[in-house]
């Protein structure tokens, strides 16, 4: 079987061999012990550049790999430049996909985009897709991503195809298949007891990148440790946002509670971990969130944002807490300030006012101010934090739930659907 694969992950060459991304590489190795012969399509730079010197490779012994440019739609001269891109990249796709036995589609991305139209005229090739994104029907996003998922959804124009999502969702079309995905083994279960005692460790894992919360997680310590309690952050990762989340964590003189650990091995995570009690993951958008997923095999208690299966993950706050959107948060600050700056206009003794309210929301949740957090979102978080028991509950039930999910399991849900 040729299994060709379409996706807008950047990959690099290096002696024959083809990178990309470590999680997205270890997957599709999965997928790849299917197939006979392996062709990717996909954007690769040229010369590649520092921030694409990943650490995975495809492990195939028959791969051979398309390289397409990339684009985006963001602003009028990438819209410009993409229209002389685009028949390229299509036209590539389509002669891809006439040689192919499964066409593997990667979603959203642009490529994605152009996979999802040109699949149209395929109708009889065995297809899978795998929408890594958030396939909420309510969630705002971008017309393209909305786009993908109309297209991969419409019975007519996307057939013999099967779409892997996140969580399970009503009314969907028949084609739609609620997946997962997994990071551990079968022999490496083990039970993870914590001892819920101050300090509290938190920790981060992923991409410095935007929309991934990491500013949101600093703050919620920033909060914490405001109103007495004693919580230390440790961020595992790099991206853009490194050098900003330096100079801000300076600026807030957070140092001492909140250490940049860098890029670590998967092996380095497990250990991160197992002493850590909780993952904190503030994300406006997810598909499955791994960072959660690998916390919870080792008992951490998650602390996230309601998005995408978040929710269905933590079982609705039986193995994890919720917070607040960050939107909503972000309109309660935005209102606050109005109010304040309306309100003093009509008070005289300004400095007491802002000594007086300083705590006080336009909701009347009492927001606090340099952190975005408020009081009845620390409340919520505290009456748990302060409660061991129920603490060491959530760890055992977070667990047994991702304990659930193997890279055995996971391989063999791969073969089913191909």
């Amino acid at each position: 079987m040729r299994f060709t694969i379409f996706t807008h992950v950047i990959h690099r060459e290096e002696e024959g061999e083809f990178y990309a991304y470590s999680p997205y590489v270890r997957e599709m190795n999965l997928w790849l012990k299917n197939a006979e012969e392996v062709e990717v399509v996909a954007p690769a730079p040229q010369p590649p550049k520092k921030e694409f010197f990943f650490d995975e490779s495809y492990k195939h012994s028959r791969i051979s790999f398309i390289k397409i440019p990339s684009f985006h739609l963001l602003n009028f001269q990438a819209v410009l430049d993409s229209i002389i891109k685009i028949p390229f990249i299509f036209f590539r796709i389509l002669g891809a996909m006439h040689r192919a036995d499964h066409l593997h589609l990667r979603c959203p991305g642009n490529i994605g985009l152009l996979a999802a139209i040109a699949q149209i005229f395929f109708p009889k090739k065995s297809k899978s897709v795998k929408y890594a994104g958030n396939w909420d029907p309510k969630a705002k996003q971008p017309w393209t991503y909305r786009f993908q998922k109309w297209i991969l959804s419409n019975r007519l124009l996307s057939r013999n195809i099967k779409v892997l999502v996140y969580g399970n969702w009503p009314n969907q079309s028949d084609n739609i298949v609620s997946f997962f995905t997994a990071s551990f083994s079968e022999r490496e279960r083990e039970p993870v007891i914590k001892s819920f005692k101050q300090p509290y460790k938190f920790i981060f894992t992923g991409n410095l990148v935007e929309g991934k919360g990491v500013f949101d997680a600093v703050n919620l310590i920033d909060a914490l440790r405001a109103v007495g309690e004693e919580a230390v952050l440790e961020i595992y990762g790099d991206g853009v946002l490194e050098s900003s989340l330096v100079d801000y964590i300076k600026k807030k003189e957070l140092q001492t509670f909140v250490k940049l650990m860098g890029r670590k091995s998967l092996e380095e995570l497990r250990k991160a971990y197992k002493n850590a009690h909780f993952v904190v993951l503030l994300s406006k958008s997810e598909g499955w969130p791994k960072a959660l997923a690998e916390g919870m095999w080792y008992g951490c208690v998650p602390v996230a944002t309601r998005v995408s299966c978040v929710p269905w993950m933590l079982n609705y706050g039986e193995r994890g807490i919720i917070v607040p959107d960050i939107e909503k948060r972000e309109a309660i600050k935005e209102k606050r300030r109005e109010n304040i700056e309306k309100r003093e206009e009509r008070r005289d003794d300004k400095e007491n006012f802002l000594r007086n309210c300083q705590f006080e929301g336009s909701d009347g949740s009492g927001d606090i101010s340099r952190t975005g957090f408020s009081e009845r979102d620390l409340a919520g978080i505290i009456s748990l934090i302060e409660n061991p028991e129920k603490l060491n509950e959530m760890s055992l039930a977070a667990q047994e739930w991702s304990q659930q999910y193997t890279l055995e399991k996971f391989e063999k849900a791969i073969k089913e659907m191909i």
